[in-house]
Order: structure tokens, then sequence, then C-alpha cells
């Protein structure tokens, strides 16, 4: 794939499937995905934007931190459809089942909420916004950059679980079409990009800012990876669903990071 091409349909692929944006995907092959999830993190920079500047919005028009906190988590699941948030919850119904791996599926697959999933989606999306009133109440730059930083470390993550060597859980579904698409130098790239980007875009706030970027982005993908490995155990692959929520694991992880090392 020529270099074009290649940010073109990976762009097409990332931001048509990870996000609302009226985009047309014009290619649904190997190589397709294997540019879109490479590209995924740029999704989450467009996605992390917006929500900072909606927060931004707010505290101008006079709002407090804490409702800035609300739209700046709102935001990312309106531009998603909530797709990331349902995958975190139907994950959290099929690992908490404890079902095997057939069953725990087919549970996932169900349109209804269960108990896990619920208490799930409760604790993860009020750890956001308390994470994100903290951030805006320390400074308005610092909620900014956490909003932003976080989107990005969601979407990177998505880019390490396309990595070549996970399989797919099922033999259909977004999980079979991504899984194992990207090289593990492609995703390491990606990586150390974004965890660059982050850090450059911290040293605006000085050496404190630099250092809780660049630890959420750390510790935001370690915890990913260990909820990837823990679901490829449980369920014999990926998902996407998995996907969903290891998205949302890495943005409450940076979030937190992101305040802890303030």
């Amino acid at each position: 794939m020529n270099p074009a091409a290649f940010w073109s349909d990976g762009l097409r692929f990332a931001f048509g499937t990870l996000t609302v944006f009226p985009v047309a995907v014009r290619r649904w092959d190997r190589g397709a995905a294997r540019a879109g999830m490479t590209l995924a993190p740029v999704a989450g920079l467009a996605v992390g934007l917006l929500a900072a500047a909606t927060g931004l919005l707010l505290l101008v028009l006079g709002a407090s931190p804490l409702l800035a906190a609300v739209a700046s988590a709102a935001v990312p699941a309106v531009l998603t459809r909530g797709l990331h948030l349902d995958g975190l919850a139907d994950t959290a119904d099929g690992l908490g089942s404890g079902k095997p791996a057939e069953d725990a599926l087919r549970i996932m697959k169900q349109s209804d909420i269960g108990p896990f999933g619920v208490i799930t989606l409760l604790f993860v999306l009020l750890g956001q916004v308390a994470a994100l009133s903290q951030a805006y109440g320390d400074s308005w730059a610092r909620g900014a950059l956490a909003a932003v930083v976080a989107a990005g470390v969601g979407r990177l993550v998505l880019t390490f679980a396309a990595r070549v060597g996970v399989p797919a859980a099922r033999p259909e579904g977004l999980g079979a079409a991504v899984a194992g698409v990207v090289p593990v130098r492609g995703a390491l790239l990606a990586g150390s990009g974004v965890a660059v980007l982050a850090g450059g875009a911290g040293a605006l706030l000085g050496g404190a800012g630099v250092l809780s970027s660049v630890l959420a982005v750390l510790l935001g993908c370690v915890c990913a990876e260990g909820v990837l490995r823990h679901c490829v155990r449980r369920f014999g692959g990926v998902t996407g669903d998995v996907f969903g929520a290891l998205e949302e694991t890495a943005v409450t992880v940076a979030l937190v990071a992101f305040c802890l090392f303030a």
C-alpha cells in the first residue's frame, strides 16, 4: 500500500468505524483495517479535542468544573453512539457470568445489560467525571489536556489490541475484521508517537504536565493490556465488545493517572 492510500483508506476506516463522523469507508479488507487500526489514535485526537472544546466553552459561559467534566465525558459517548460504553457493559457481563467462553460470548451478544454491566458503567463514568472535574478545577488547560490525552490513549490501546498474535474470539464481527492486522512494530511506533505528543503537549503546563501526560499514556496502556490478556484467556480472543471495554478502561485509567500525578 502506497503512503497516500495508507493514510486515505486508514483514516476513513478509523473515523468510519470508531466515530459517527460522516466518513465513507471505501475499503473493508485487511489492508484497510491494518491502516485504520494503526491510525486509531488520530480519531481519538479528534474526539478528545471536541470533548475539551465543549468543556472549555461551558467554563467560559460560567459553568462549574463538574458540569464541564460531565460534558467532556458525554461528548465521546455521543461521537461513538455509546458503542464503547456498550462494549464495556457487555464485556463486564460476560466476564462476570463466570461461564465458559461460548456461553459468555452468547451473553455478550444479547441486547440487554445485566447487573455486572450496569455496575461497571456506573463506576467507570463516575470515575471519568470525577477525574475530569478535578483536572478542570486545577486549571482549564489541565482539564482540556486531560480530555485530549485520555481520548488518544483510549484509541491507542485499540491499535495494540489489533496487533499480530491477538486472535479473534468469533469468526465474524468487528473483532474478527481487525484482529491481528497491525504489525507489532507498527503498534509500538504508534504508541511512541502518542507518548511523545502527549509529553510535548504536557510541557505547556511545565514538568508536572509532562509527567502526568506520559504516565497517563503508559498506565492506560498497561491496564488495558491486562484486561486484554484476561479477555483472551476467558473468551479465546477479542470481539468488538472487548475493544470497547479496552477503550473505556484506558480512558478511565489515563484520567485518574492525570490527577494522581499532577
